[in-house]
């Protein structure tokens, strides 16, 4: 819950004491609001309405909210900012489950299901950093798949994706049966699980990072071919670390 209301809740603050805590899905989802009520031992409401939208003549929504300055002040203070919260969220420090903190993101900010090719597919879209970084940690814990971000060029934003047996693994840790969460993706994780990798189709080898030790040894013999036998590497693989690093793409310190 905490997780979802982190990336799709907003928290505002009025005059004085005035306030409230706030997330509107679309009605479809309104299971989990009502979720929400019974889960939160504060008074809560839910109201829907029909508006238009860049996206939709009639777009059917339903909002939660919660007014208490007490559970304001304890979500606040777990890491749900006042306004803007897009950057500058981050897991609670305390103790809490997490996978159920990282299913909440993945149900808010996150998409799961096939590939246009049919492949089963877990992917986070977010700006903030810390939330990035922590699925690519807690990922690797599950998947044994390392991911590095970056923020995309268009928009600033993190994306982080998982495919095929990575993204069958973490989906099932995320959405264990009984678990809260929202009907299309518990659905959709169920779905992606009967993924079946074909025989003829090749398994990635772990990808190599390439290490300060490395890119020195490639500059010091400065020839592709040379260092693809000293570094175990493909010619390929040297030839364009060499350019990133002369073009500088890539700094080494000096040995």
């Amino acid at each position: 819950m905490f997780g979802f209301l982190q990336a799709d809740g907003h928290l505002s603050q009025g005059r004085g004491q005035k306030g409230q805590l706030a997330a509107e899905i679309n009605v479809r989802d309104i299971h989990i609001l009502r979720e929400f009520q019974q889960l939160t031992p504060y008074y809560s409401s839910i109201t829907e309405r029909v508006r238009r939208t860049n996206f939709a003549e009639a777009h059917h929504s339903a909002t939660w909210s919660l007014c208490s300055l007490e559970a304001r002040t304890i979500v606040n203070e777990f890491g749900i900012p006042y306004g803007k919260k897009s950057f500058s969220v981050e897991p609670p420090r305390t103790d809490f489950s997490r996978p159920d903190y990282l299913r909440g993101i993945i149900d808010a900010d996150g998409s799961l299901g096939w590939t246009a090719q049919g492949f089963p597919f877990l992917s986070l879209t977010s700006a903030s950093t810390a939330i990035a970084a922590y699925l690519c940690d807690y990922g690797k814990t599950i998947t044994h798949r390392e991911r590095t971000i970056s923020r995309n060029t268009r928009d600033g934003v993190y994306n982080v994706c998982y495919y095929k047996e990575a993204a069958q693994l973490l989906a099932a840790h995320l959405y264990y049966d009984g678990c809260l969460s929202l009907n299309h993706k518990k659905a959709n994780a169920d779905s992606i699980q009967q993924w079946i990798r074909p025989a003829d189709m090749r398994v990635a080898p772990p990808r190599r990072r390439w290490t300060v030790q490395d890119d020195q040894e490639l500059l010091r013999l400065g020839d592709a071919a040379a260092a693809a036998v000293a570094l175990n590497r493909t010619e390929q693989s040297c030839s364009m670390r060499l350019w990133r690093i002369q073009s500088g793409h890539v700094l080494v310190p000096p040995q």
